[in-house]
């Protein structure tokens, strides 16, 4: 998959350009918002990373959703106590996700990969309700019956995400780590008891005896969508 990376600070573009490579992305890269627009008329691209400086942030996320249909991650400063309302500003912009800066690059990954499988995905499932938590796949929130959000991180989201998908299978802990952590995540099994207890502390109502985020010992995890006995 090609990726576009429009980031005017040369270090950082460096930086973000040899990640997306080592992962087997093909990459093109320019450090002005401007040029990313006049090279995506030339070159076809799956997703675009762009680090929109300046109160003009949300007119380049615009200009950029008017020129293509494809993912659209913005890599910015966005925090502080206006962080909410600049993320929520480039999102209706047409940014399909905000990473903030500073970030770890498996963040990065993984937050690309989960928009890349969403743009693939063109009939995505109903949302998902349970009496404890209600989750859209579709556009990534999870709520609580009150009205208040789960908030999970990149990981937690993409093992949620991936179970919801296939309710009641057991999804190997190969495909996991393939699909969460990308193609050097094979060897980090321990990661899947960490995570799953942390989503199980988010989501389950009763942590330490789960009825919705199972483990297959030694085989994989599930998701069962109704209170069923445990196996």
């Amino acid at each position: 998959m090609a990726i576009l990376v429009a980031d005017p600070d040369k270090q950082s573009r460096r930086v973000t350009v040899a990640a997306l490579r080592k992962s087997g992305y093909r990459v093109e890269m320019t450090g002005s918002v401007g040029r990313a627009i006049s090279r995506l008329r030339d070159h076809a691209v799956d997703a675009v990373l762009v680090d929109p400086c300046g109160p003009a942030a949300v007119n380049v996320v615009q200009n950029l959703r008017v020129c293509m249909p494809m993912p659209i991650i913005v890599v910015s400063a966005i925090d502080g106590s206006d962080g909410e309302r600049q993320r929520a500003a480039l999102l209706d912009a047409g940014a399909d996700d905000c990473l903030a800066e500073p970030f770890g690059v498996d963040e990065l990954l993984a937050r690309l990969r989960a928009v890349l499988r969403r743009a693939t995905r063109h009939n995505d499932p109903a949302p998902v309700t349970t009496p404890d938590f209600r989750i859209d796949l579709s556009a990534m929130p999870c709520f609580r019956p009150d009205g208040s959000e789960v908030r999970l991180t990149a990981k937690e989201w993409g093992m949620v995400e991936l179970l919801v998908r296939h309710p009641g299978r057991v999804v190997s802990q190969g495909d996991i780590l393939d699909q969460v952590w990308g193609p050097k995540g094979s060897r980090k099994t321990g990661y899947l008891r960490v995570y799953m207890a942390s989503i199980r502390r988010k989501l389950e109502p009763d942590p330490a005896h789960p009825r919705y985020f199972m483990t297959a010992p030694g085989i994989g995890r599930l998701f069962l969508p109704v209170d069923e006995p445990n196996a």
